[in-house]
């Protein structure tokens, strides 16, 4: 069973340790249990409880400390770091989200070279600190090159930090906020850390109405000397962009979890309630609703971890993770979406109550695709691979499953962030044409006129200008991608042909929805709606593979329900 399943935690762990902190984790909620979680979202409760737990099991020090600062089992290994991802948001998304911006306030300093500033952070990783990062602005958003944050030069060789910062997690109680700048006498970029607690540190307010405190900060002549700076210059830049790569293929998992328990709570609902003397599951739009939002379900996750592996194999020589992330970032997360949806219109009203899980899910499923970055900035990101990814792959050694007890530290070697366009991948067409089955090759001959359409209908220089032509050519060229590495997943772990064929059933009707918005383009040409429209086909159905996979999904009735 691919899906997570609290009450059968059966994922391969390399290591006791690993698998006591997720055992542990999913502990702590259950004996917490539902009641008391719906209870403290309700009242915005801040998450002391799970950062006393975290502190006490010392989890963050073993999870998020790097191999050589800690304890001989600390590292930072991708693998484990996912399913403790998932299993926070299988709980709820603001526990997940002190953990994901931790690792956004951690990146900068693991990346720089102040040892100082890491052996501090180690040491308070130890004491179950939490950190913060601080980017972005009111005024500017996420546009780091506008910044306003200033460090002024004194005298005597330090400086004074001087700005506003909004929208910052964890920004009332971080040990250390890596915040993002400029010297005002040079504007050269520059990071440094600051502590919440200090003086000169003036916490304004909580901008969102939730359990985590997403804050706005003002730093007011706080006093900076160099043991305080993380990198400068070009690092300093380079680790703003290189610790989003990072950060960012965190949501996917988070959009996984909250999924997951999402399609427990709405199967068992749908399956044990009657209507008109049928259960509501024996309805054909509500088998075919569920299908599609397990298959969906499914594919998030194959893709996910899949992705995974190229990112803890990633090099110099192999920096294909760079198209792999924003993809699990943008495209897992909005099939997220898509599942809840998919879900919701099954279980209607129930959605809506207080008791549910279901009503957290589906507010906060809506927020993944919109943070670190918007789905369509990081469509604008992966169409700068498109050229190479289908028209000049390369060689590479097969990347097996990574599920080793490795620290990944190229992650925060990761170099100058920049020449994402002479990235070069593997030929998709290896693993599309290892599988011969109906969907999946209905699949390969739209791929092959979406490949056709860029190389004889090639987007004009208004159109490479026109952001709205570009995101739906975009999401074209994330199906593609989305499909070579769900196929060779679904090689490694194996899925069986039933759910690989209903996984492309939904996948050639995406492209064919796809090919219509791309069509129906203000800008769009003869010969591009014309080979649009050749995108648009219909999957193959059968209806005993169908039945096989409804069984499927319909079996997860009673397999998880959350202690009350």
């Amino acid at each position: 069973m691919i899906l997570l399943n609290p009450k059968h935690l059966d994922r391969y762990y390399p290591d006791e340790r690993s698998r006591a902190i997720m055992q542990k984790t999913v502990a702590f909620f259950e004996q917490k249990g539902k009641q008391k979680l719906k209870a403290d979202d309700y009242d915005h409760v801040w998450y002391a409880d799970l950062l006393d737990f975290v502190k006490r099991e010392g989890i963050f020090a073993t999870l998020l400390t790097p191999a050589g600062y800690g304890d001989a089992d600390a590292r930072w290994d991708t693998w484990r770091n996912c399913e403790f991802n998932e299993i926070l948001g299988f709980y709820g998304l603001p526990y997940w989200y002190t953990w994901q911006v931790t690792i956004l306030g951690l990146g900068p300093i693991w990346m720089s070279q102040n040892e100082d500033a890491k052996r501090r952070a180690a040491q308070a990783l130890r004491e179950g600190a939490i950190f913060g990062f601080g980017l972005s602005e009111k005024e500017h958003g996420a546009d780091i090159y506008a910044s306003d944050m200033l460090l002024a030069p004194q005298p005597d060789g330090t400086y004074l930090a001087r700005g506003d910062k909004y929208y910052i997690g964890n920004a009332n109680h971080a040990a250390m906020i890596s915040t993002f700048g400029k010297f005002s006498h040079n504007q050269d970029y520059v990071f440094f850390a600051v502590d919440a607690q200090h003086p000169r540190f003036q916490l304004m307010q909580n901008v969102v109405a939730s359990q985590s405190y997403v804050g706005e900060y003002l730093l007011d002549d706080y006093p900076i000397t160099a043991a305080d700076i993380l990198s400068s210059g070009q690092d300093a830049w380079d680790a703003s962009l290189n610790t989003v790569n990072v950060g960012k293929y965190n949501l996917g998992w988070a959009s996984i979890g909250i999924c997951t328990h999402a399609f427990y709570e709405a199967i068992n609902h749908a399956a044990n309630r009657f209507l008109y003397g049928r259960a509501v599951t024996d309805f054909g739009h509500v088998q075919q609703m569920f299908t599609d939002a397990y298959a969906r379900l499914v594919a998030m996750k194959l893709f996910a971890l899949r992705a995974a592996d190229y990112l803890r194999s990633a090099s110099a020589s192999d920096r294909r993770y760079l198209l792999y992330n924003p993809m699990v970032k943008m495209k897992v997360t909005t099939q997220g979406e898509e599942v809840v949806n998919l879900l919701w219109d099954v279980i209607a009203a129930k959605g809506f109550e207080r008791s549910t899980y279901f009503e957290m899910a589906a507010r906060d499923i809506r927020a993944l695709p919109k943070l670190e970055g918007t789905v369509h900035v990081n469509i604008a990101l992966i169409i700068k691979f498109m050229p190479n990814y289908f028209f000049n792959p390369a060689s590479y050694p097969d990347v097996p499953r990574r599920d080793d007890a490795a620290h990944d530290d190229f992650l925060f070697h990761q170099g100058p962030a920049r020449g994402l366009g002479k990235i070069r991948f593997h030929d998709y067409n290896l693993v599309f044409n290892r599988f011969d089955l109906p969907n999946v090759n209905v699949f390969k001959e739209q791929v092959a006129v979406f490949k056709e359409f860029l190389a004889r209908a090639t987007p004009s220089d208004a159109q490479a200008l026109d952001t709205d032509f570009l995101l739906a050519l975009g999401e074209l060229f994330a199906q593609v991608v989305y499909a070579q590495l769900i196929l060779e997943n679904a090689e490694i772990y194996p899925m069986h042909a039933d759910l690989v064929e209903q996984i492309f059933d939904f996948m050639v009707r995406d492209v064919s929805r796809y090919a219509l918005q791309l069509y129906s383009k203000a800008s769009s040409t003869a010969r591009q709606m014309e080979m649009a429209l050749r995108m648009v086909r219909k999957p193959v159905f059968d209806e005993a593979r169908y039945r096989r996979v409804w069984a499927e999904v319909v079996g997860y009735n009673g397999a998880y329900e959350m202690q009350p």
